[in-house]
């Protein structure tokens, strides 16, 4: 079994290695429009830009936060199903808190309202 796994890994080696050195050499039509820098959307040779939402930025960042933190609570639940212990249970309430009281005082600044009343 072990030899045949080998010889599996080194067929798709060399195969992907041929198609590598076969696709490599192609001429592709080049043309200024590919060879112009791509900067998110924006031209990089016009002066002015559009003018970018900084609440829209303000809430992409929030999300970025809040979307790492809930992340981080995966493998704590994963680990609860295996033992609990009083350490653990006091850890992942405070973070919870912590979590929680973020949120609702993002919420009470208006950060999270997409439109301002």
């Amino acid at each position: 079994m072990l030899i045949l796994t080998i010889m599996f890994t080194v067929i798709l080696c060399l195969i992907l290695i041929l198609i590598y050195y076969m696709t490599n050499y192609l001429n592709y039509s080049t043309s200024q429009e590919k060879q112009t820098p791509f900067e998110c959307g924006f031209d990089p040779l016009s002066k002015m830009r559009s003018p970018f939402s900084t609440r829209f930025f303000l809430l992409v960042v929030l999300f970025l936060i809040f979307d790492v933190e809930i992340a981080l609570l995966f493998p704590v639940l994963n680990m609860l199903s295996v033992k609990v212990s009083l350490f653990m249970t006091m850890a992942l309430l405070i973070f919870l808190i912590v979590l929680l009281f973020g949120m609702f005082h993002e919420w009470k600044e208006g950060a999270l309202d997409w439109f301002s009343n």
